[in-house]
């Protein structure tokens, strides 16, 4: 288990890094330590709502990776139209607040990473994992207008296409095929899972008996 990890480590292979076992725990030890360092942070007159904000998170986290693993459509190199899984973590935002909601994003970022990650450069791995997950969260910046969810949804949508259309067009040029620029085709390659998966998102959420659940389930959790 440690000769992998260190022999990838020694040798500079990232990937190799984070598909060994004690990568993968490493990685998942980091995560945990974030969501129990922020809720230490954030102060104890706010005890419970930090608990509130963790146990949500956990949950949201775990529904979402599971429903990451329902591909209705698998790209190369690791990119997925999945069953709403970016959803869940937007509602972390949108329920709490983007700061809770960025915070419960880089844990998932962290967590499809160890799972699965596609790793080239260190600036790649941040970009396509905890930047372009946590970017999720910023669907808490309309938690208190009208339609807030839907709209949350579709800038935590675009900002994670950002990070991944800037991973893209730098570190996955080579995979453009003959003849085509290269921010055309990232543009494409991750409009065509991130920015359909956001669109349908906001048009679900937005339906009146979806809208009303989402804000009644809301009400119960900062209650």
């Amino acid at each position: 288990m440690f000769s992998d990890f260190q022999t990838a480590l020694s040798s500079g292979d990232i990937q190799g890094v984070i598909s060994s076992t004690v990568g993968q725990l490493i990685i998942a030890i980091i995560g945990v330590a974030l969501l129990l360092l922020a809720m230490v942070f954030a102060g104890n007159r706010k005890k419970t709502m930090n608990i509130k904000a963790l146990t949500y998170s956990a949950i949201a986290i775990a529904i979402s990776f599971v429903l990451s693993q329902l591909a209705i459509l698998q790209m190369p190199q690791g990119g997925k139209l999945t069953l709403f899984s970016m959803l869940f973590i937007m509602v972390i935002g949108y329920f709490f607040g983007p700061r809770t909601g960025v915070l419960a994003g880089i844990v998932y970022g962290l967590l499809q990473l160890a799972i699965g990650g596609w790793v080239m450069h260190p600036i790649q791995l941040l970009l396509d994992y905890p930047l372009a997950y946590g970017a999720l969260g910023l669907s808490g910046l309309f938690a208190n207008s009208k339609h807030g969810l839907a709209k949350g949804v579709l800038v935590g949508a675009f900002g994670r296409f950002l990070c991944h259309f800037l991973a893209g067009a730098v570190f996955f040029a080579e995979y453009a095929p003959e003849g085509w620029n290269t921010l055309v085709y990232s543009f494409w390659y991750n409009f065509s899972y991130v920015g359909v998966e956001g669109i349908l998102t906001a048009i679900i959420v937005i339906i009146p008996a979806v809208a009303f659940a989402f804000s009644q389930v809301k009400k119960q959790a900062l209650n």
